[in-house]
């Protein structure tokens, strides 16, 4: 077993680190490339939709789907995970393990046909899973690893590790992309799939250096069924302990709602650029997507920086209630979009407001915690109830663009999201007045 040192540079080096080899899926298989393979597929075949279990189902609403049973899976197992690995002291078996099955998932996405589609979407939806679940266990490591005093830079650095790494692999997929001839590819959809063999090989080895030094608490315990269950019972005590706190019960009812709408926009931007936008050529729609993206990403650090000033003169609360009626704006701009300049005007908004409502979010939820030692708890009935969101926001977006066969629509819906997060954040503001 590693000696562990609490606070030692190096091993909080090394779980840094660890996003810059995990960003990658975020960025090239969630955000990019992924979603450009998967709209330039179904348009090779000439199609629109494909057979789902039976059901002619639009391309938007099959990914839709998918990625709502895996973020399903992961509010499931999360808990029961991450109560067994307390338990055990064994996280780093399964952040490997994480790793490992979604690094192998994202190298197995080279093979990704309509031909084959209930396996291809299997290894997307597990290549999700390993990636989401594995920051269940990486997160956790924060406060063995760090003083509370080193938290904040630690992340931050984490965060700008995985910033550029990501950064890094995105343009050289794009060179190859755009350039496949030079690379000796066979045009540019087999250097797509070769970027996901990339993201694997990059998310898996570079994985190591944080293994090697993260310390292994793992202890001679046998798990039992109390502490297998413990993830799940923590999380009806926190459930019924938020009825003493209505402030914070109001915040995260209204949590729950707008978070559907913002994370369901998030995950399907890219699909929605590259089905709904009309682009010129392959070429067009491949270099604005990609550009689209990353200007997202540019700009989400600036508008993070923008909300912490706002969230300071306003407070918390208020802040949120401009940046949802943002959302609104954002949403019903999207419905007119047809023009690729008009894209890049939403999604730079998108930035905008994007990094703030998350980093605003999850603080705030912070600041509203009752004093006690148990945070890790608290911290993961919000998790869950994020993902909870995600799938609930993915379904209904599914559904409505599958019935109206318009991904706008979609999109126009979620405004009722955002109006009723408006409406439970004024409520909890009012709440918080008189508390």
């Amino acid at each position: 077993m590693k000696t562990h040192i609490k606070g030692d540079k190096k091993v909080l080096n090394a779980w840094a680190f660890y996003d810059w080899a995990n960003s990658v899926y975020a960025l090239v298989i969630s955000s990019s490339i992924f979603p450009l393979f998967y709209g330039a597929l179904f348009r090779l075949e000439d199609k629109e939709s494909a057979s789902f279990f039976g059901i002619e189902t639009p391309s938007e609403s099959i990914i839709s789907y998918v990625t709502a049973i895996g973020f399903l899976i992961i509010a499931f197992i999360s808990p029961l995970l991450s109560g067994v690995a307390d338990y055990l002291g064994n996280k780093n078996f399964f952040l490997k393990l994480f790793c490992f099955v979604g690094s192998i998932s994202c190298m197995m996405l080279y093979f990704f046909d309509l031909n084959n589609l209930y396996l291809s979407l299997f290894f997307y939806m597990m290549a999700l899973i390993g990636f989401w679940g594995s920051l269940v266990f990486y997160n956790s490591y924060l406060p063995d690893i760090a003083y509370p005093e080193q938290q904040d830079a630690v992340s931050a650095k984490g965060y700008s590790l995985g910033y550029i790494g990501s950064v890094i692999l995105l343009i050289i997929n794009l060179a190859m992309v755009m350039k496949s001839e030079l690379f000796g590819f066979d045009g540019p959809m087999q250097a797509m799939k070769f970027s996901f063999v990339l993201v694997g090989i990059w998310w898996l080895g570079f994985s190591q250096i944080s293994y090697r030094l993260l310390p292994n608490f793992r202890n001679s315990k046998k798990i039992s069924t109390q502490a297998f269950f413990s993830g799940f019972t923590e999380l009806k005590r926190i459930f019924n302990e938020l009825k003493q706190y209505p402030v914070l019960k109001g915040y995260l009812s209204a949590f729950f709602v707008y978070s559907m709408a913002v994370q369901t926009v998030m995950i399907i931007a890219a699909y929605f650029g590259e089905k709904e936008v009309q682009w010129e050529d392959n070429d067009q729609r491949q270099m604005g997507l990609i550009v689209s993206i990353l200007l997202i990403q540019l700009i989400a650090v600036v508008g993070a920086i923008l909300t912490s000033k706002l969230s300071k003169r306003i407070g918390n609360i208020y802040a949120l209630i401009v940046i949802n009626t943002a959302w609104i704006f954002i949403c019903i701009c999207a419905y007119f979009v047809v023009k690729p300049i008009e894209f890049y005007i939403v999604a730079a908004m998108v930035g905008l407001v994007m990094g703030g409502i998350q980093s605003l979010s999850r603080s705030t939820y912070s600041k509203l915690l009752p004093e006690t030692t148990d945070t890790t708890s608290f911290f993961s009935f919000y998790d869950v109830t994020e993902k909870i969101g995600i799938v609930i926001g993915m379904l209904i977006y599914g559904v409505i663009a599958q019935i109206t066969g318009k991904m706008q629509n979609a999109i126009l819906f979620l405004v009722v999201f955002f109006a009723i997060g408006i409406i439970l954040l004024i409520k909890t503001a009012k709440k918080q007045a008189v508390s």
